[in-house]
């Protein structure tokens, strides 16, 4: 077994685990979530999969392309049949999507953010992921945890609407009580901050300062907010921002670049979701005073990769 990391549960659910606290989805806690479906409605929670169009958000990712199949030397486009066979009728679209996997709603997977630590106990850090992995475990883990579960909102927009601002663990509290909300061992924690549908409303032309000025951000800088999400047993936590986390975060020498990353993805196998659509889910349970509703979330089962596209949907 791997040395592990302070304030780490690496070896708790195995010396060779590569799903961490999706683990706590059992079966008893899926049907415990699906009591949370009462009216059968379902809201979808992802992004048109092209927003929030170009790449100011992040420099490094840009929009999916999307171009048609050669049939030698044909377009897939409308393809009469009858040129593969005369006389036959029919016609095919067959196409072809490169796409950045975080470029729109997204899982991260635990390969997305390692560190560098002794792992070995060799006395030298070497670069590795949850729990001392190399390579780190990828998209398709969580893929065959087949994630299901009851999600819990905390609506940041309800209180803060558009205002940047760094939610620390009081202020994350202090929302918690006012809205009545309890957060459970195995639920997917929800943040409802607004940005996604800033990013819908500017139809695929955002501007810098709408997309990192605006909105509430997790504050991964505050020490009690990381302790909270270690004793809250939570399996996850999904946001409508960009990161979870406030971006960019303090520099400093010995600091992680992404402090609630690492210590989600890196230390407790609690996967990450960003820039999901929530608002309308949101705008439902509070007119229904509820906070719980019944999560179908799978990334795409891709081999190798360190993120995915998300398209879950919420029952309620």
């Amino acid at each position: 077994m791997a040395k592990r990391p302070s304030g780490s549960n690496w070896g708790d659910y195995g010396s060779n685990d590569r799903r961490g606290r999706l683990n706590e989805l059992t079966p008893q806690r899926v049907l415990r979530a699906a009591q949370e479906i009462r009216t059968g409605q379902r809201f979808c929670l992802s992004l048109p999969l092209d927003y929030p169009g170009g790449n100011v958000l992040n420099p490094y990712r840009f929009p999916p392309e999307h171009r048609w199949n050669d049939f030698g030397g044909t377009p897939a486009h409308d393809y009469p049949m009858s040129r593969r066979r005369e006389g036959t009728t029919g016609v095919v679209n067959d196409d072809i999507v490169v796409m950045y996997t975080q470029y729109s709603t997204q899982w991260d997977a635990f390969s997305h953010i390692g560190s560098q630590f002794d792992a070995n106990g060799d006395g030298e850090a070497e670069v590795c992921y949850y729990n001392g992995t190399y390579p780190g475990p990828d998209v398709e883990d969580m893929a065959t945890a087949c994630i299901q579960g009851r999600g819990v909102m905390v609506d940041l927009h309800r209180r803060f609407g558009n205002e940047r601002v760094r939610v620390d663990r009081a202020m994350l509290e202090d929302v918690m009580r006012e809205q009545k909300v309890v957060v459970e061992s195995g639920d997917i924690l929800v943040l409802h901050t607004g940005l996604a549908k800033i990013m819908l409303d500017m139809r695929k032309k955002p501007t810098k300062e709408a997309l990192h000025d605006s909105c509430a951000v997790l504050d991964g800088h505050d020490a009690s907010l990381l302790d909270w999400i270690t004793h809250s047993g939570i399996v996850a936590i999904v946001a409508d921002n960009y990161a979870v986390e406030g971006y960019p975060s303090e520099r400093g020498s010995g600091k992680p670049y992404w402090p609630l990353h690492e210590h989600c993805l890196f230390k407790l196998g609690v996967h990450l979701g960003e820039i999901w659509y929530l608002t309308e889910l949101a705008g439902w349970l509070r007119e229904n005073d509820r906070f719980r509703f019944f999560l179908t979330a799978p990334p795409l089962r891709l081999p190798g990769h360190v993120g995915s596209p998300a398209n879950a949907i919420a029952t309620v």
